[in-house]
């Protein structure tokens, strides 16, 4: 066997295979593969700084890790034998004792899942939570029981190389471009995350946002039965905001699950993320109590339109996560005005220009970093002030001052990480530490005039 990536899901199902007796290759592509020490004791082959063609074409099945394209050279070479190639969520998925329910969407993935794995726990139900945030569905298996219910994060990439993944619930939350640097186009792209809904069965269901009509069209396409949501949209069966309340209705009668006083996150947006949450709790048979209880106790993810401080009348927020156009959008609409957000990284497709109208209402100026710089100033020069910092420091430094007396520095990248640092959370993290020593008086951005430096 052969697993392809030695990050964390490249590491689980190496570790997976090997204690199920196979005899398996962990091929990286670079010279070095850190958390790998423990598999060698297990008996895995560590191939470092390449993938080799004949370890592919000679495996009896390829497990890929999300990071590994699947147009890779040394995976084509063994579709073309005729080998398997697998996600690693297909591979673990076929140890599991109980059920999943698996979620995915553009934005509001991990937020979602983390949420409901919460509502489920205080429920009573046995859940793990993971897959494409916190531990690999991989890792999960030895805990796996005919009662367990298994919270998973999807991506595009895992979705891409399913092949009998079967969720008893799967969500989608919304699609809109993303990922046009590892996607020919949106159409692959929706067509990846489409792929939650297509081994599902009648006795099964498929939770989709009735507000986003690309949502409802790859639903339609399933055979699970369908429960919506919608902020917006009015349904006439689902869960949906009314009287300050999140509503269930089913054969017209309704049922309160969660207040909304109850819900602490910062961004609008980011009630959809509970709705789904709630609709999920609701089908698997959580009372509203607990959902309620869950919801309350739930300040939101790391790096999720978090706040991070309070400085001289700024406030900092890290919206780190946000790595494309579309949750940017969502990120800078939570704020009325005197905003100053952090956009650029990598670019991954999708259309700076969306963003126009909002920060014209609402920003200062933007401050724009990293690779796509030049693009993001291109894009929204004329309806608003653009700053190109040629460090990350220097970028928050700039924010910051602009920024005052009252205003936000949002970090919302709309943008990978990788140009860089080496995810969204280092670059969360960078955005912290520096935040940190701007609150703690020991540096203060300011005093070095970074509007002129």
């Amino acid at each position: 066997m052969t697993v392809a990536g030695a990050a964390r899901s490249g590491i689980a199902a190496a570790d997976l295979l090997a204690r199920r007796g196979a005899r398996v290759t962990l091929s990286e592509f670079h010279a070095a593969a850190p958390g790998t020490e423990p598999l060698l004791a297990l008996g895995v082959h560590l191939e470092l700084g390449g993938h080799r063609r004949e370890t592919f074409t000679g495996a009896d099945l390829v497990v890929l890790s999300p990071g590994v394209p699947p147009e890779q050279e040394a995976v084509q070479a063994a579709r073309a034998r005729g080998i398997p190639v697998i996600a690693e969520i297909e591979l673990a998925s076929r140890w599991l004792e109980g059920r999943v329910i698996a979620i995915t969407g553009t934005k509001g993935k991990s937020t979602t899942t983390a949420l409901t794995g919460r509502m489920l726990e205080a429920a009573g139900f046995k859940v793990t939570v993971g897959g494409n945030i916190g531990a690999p569905l991989s890792a999960q298996v030895s805990l796996s029981t005919p009662e367990t219910l298994h919270v998973v994060e999807t991506s595009s990439f895992q979705l891409e190389q399913i092949d009998a993944f079967h969720p008893w619930i799967a969500v989608m939350l919304n699609l809109s471009p993303d990922h046009l640097d590892r996607h020919p186009d949106l159409t692959a792209y929706a067509a990846a995350k489409g792929r939650i809904f297509e081994n599902q069965d009648e006795g099964d269901w498929a939770v989709v946002n009735a507000d986003d009509p690309a949502v409802l069209d790859l639903a339609r396409r399933g055979r699970a039965a369908k429960r919506p949501f919608a902020r917006h949209t009015p349904i006439p069966e689902g869960t949906f905001v009314e009287g300050g309340w999140i509503v269930e209705r089913l054969a017209g009668a309704d049922r309160r699950l969660v207040p909304l006083e109850a819900i602490h996150l910062l961004g609008p947006h980011l009630v959809g993320d509970v709705l789904a949450a709630a609709t999920v709790g609701a089908i698997a048979g959580a009372a509203p109590q607990a959902m309620t209880s869950a919801v309350d106790g739930f300040a939101g993810l790391e790096h999720a339109m978090e706040l991070v401080a309070e400085s001289g009348g700024v406030r900092f927020v890290n919206d780190s996560k946000a790595t494309n156009v579309e949750s940017a959008l969502r990120s800078i609409e939570s704020f009325d005005r005197d905003l100053v957000p952090i956009i650029g990284g990598r670019f991954k497709g999708g259309d700076f220009g969306l963003l126009r109208e909002p920060l014209r209402t609402r920003a200062k100026a933007v401050v724009a970093i990293g690779e796509a710089r030049t693009l993001v100033r291109a894009a929204l020069e004329d309806v608003v002030t653009v700053h190109e910092a040629s460090s990350f420091t220097e970028a928050i430094a700039r924010a910051y001052a602009i920024a005052k007396p009252a205003g936000v520095v949002l970090l919302a990248p709309a943008c990978s990480s990788f140009d860089m640092f080496h995810d969204y959370a280092e670059r969360g993290r960078a955005f912290k530490e520096e935040v940190a020593r701007i609150t703690r008086g020991g540096h203060d951005p300011s005093t070095r005039n970074p509007l002129n430096p």
